[in-house]
């Protein structure tokens, strides 16, 4: 059977882009992380310097299998290829639930051509969905770390947890609706250059604010704008914003992909901290992203406290690694630890 066509440049794979979305909308674990919109935008503008490559798999009805592959740079004066083989999208930008769209009918095929791409290079492969069976396409990888990644499924309009929680809520939500406050929902297409603004000038504060350093800063802006441009009709970035008269107090950011909404990053005003700002913007989140058709609504990585009380589920990404050498060493106290 022909290999795989390998595609070494993103404007070369994006004319796959509409058969690789059909065949992550087949895939049932398939996350926003895993489609062409998060990996061909990374690729594009976070990872040119990383030997990114795509290889698809052609079927009788669109695509069998996509699997992009890259090197991670661990240190920006170490030279360019040192780093370990991972999936295209990972590392910088924070994506959760990765692993590699494959047709069941295409996995030794996969697996072949991945020991021919890898050989005895250090492999890791970080944050993949449980369900992904990503390991069984590489031998002798070990499981480093798992990361929590609570989620909620969405049965009704108010989130679960607990009545204490529902009734915390309606009282806020009034008390922010006194003082001026009001919520709407941003969908997919239509976050704008000003609305990501706000994002980062509320989170930047909040940060400064709470004394904790943060990675979601004014760099990543291009990154998740073009992200906005490459989205498709209830797919892609989308928020919830809120507003006190004509000043953004609040802004909750995240993903639509499927029937899941992905909780991505969020700033609010800290003066509106007494009135549960940042609680309400999460519960109006679930809300619409309910009214939206989302079954399921992903806090994505960290076990917060927060996000049990209102009724999360842990689901756990994995961490694989494969290597021997100093270079598996780092990766696995880093990733272990």
């Amino acid at each position: 059977m022909p290999g795989p066509e390998v595609l070494r440049t993103p404007a070369h794979a994006e004319r796959h882009a509409a058969a690789w979305r059909a065949l992550a909308a087949d895939v049932p674990w398939a996350s926003y992380f895993s489609t062409p919109d998060w990996q061909l935008t990374w690729w594009e503008v976070l990872g040119r310097d990383r030997a990114g490559r795509v290889a698809v798999w052609p079927g009788d009805d669109g695509l069998d299998a996509v699997v992009g592959l890259a090197r991670e740079r661990l240190h920006p004066r170490l030279p360019r290829g040192s780093g370990p083989v991972v999936p295209l999208g990972s590392g910088a930008g924070a994506a959760d639930h990765l692993g590699w769209l494959v047709r069941p009918g295409r996995r030794d095929d996969v697996r072949r051509w991945l020991g021919e791409q890898v050989g005895r290079r250090t492999v890791l492969l970080p944050a993949t969905d449980p369900d992904s069976d990503t390991a069984d396409l590489l031998p002798g990888l070990e499981r480093v770390t798992t990361t929590p990644c609570p989620r909620v499924r969405l049965e009704e309009p108010l989130p679960t947890g607990s009545s204490g929680l529902r009734k915390r809520i309606r009282y806020d939500e009034r008390r922010l609706a006194d003082d001026g406050v009001s919520f709407s929902w941003v969908p997919p297409g239509q976050v704008t250059p000003a609305t990501f603004d706000d994002l980062l000038r509320l989170h930047a504060a909040r940060a400064d604010d709470q004394g904790w350093a943060t990675s979601f800063t004014g760099d990543r802006k291009r990154f998740h704008l073009a992200l906005v441009e490459r989205g498709t009709e209830g797919c892609g970035p989308a928020a919830v914003v809120a507003r006190h008269e004509d000043e953004v107090v609040g802004v909750l950011y995240g993903f639509r992909w499927g029937d899941c909404f992905s909780y991505y990053q969020t700033g609010w005003d800290e003066a509106y901290a007494k009135r549960g700002l940042g609680t309400v913007l999460v519960a109006v989140a679930m809300r619409e992203a309910y009214s939206d058709r989302c079954a399921v609504f992903d806090f994505l990585r960290g076990a917060e406290p927060y996000k049990y009380r209102f009724g999360a589920e842990d689901r756990e990404d994995v961490t694989w690694l494969r290597g021997r050498g100093p270079l598996a060493r780092v990766l696995r106290s880093r990733y272990g630890a």
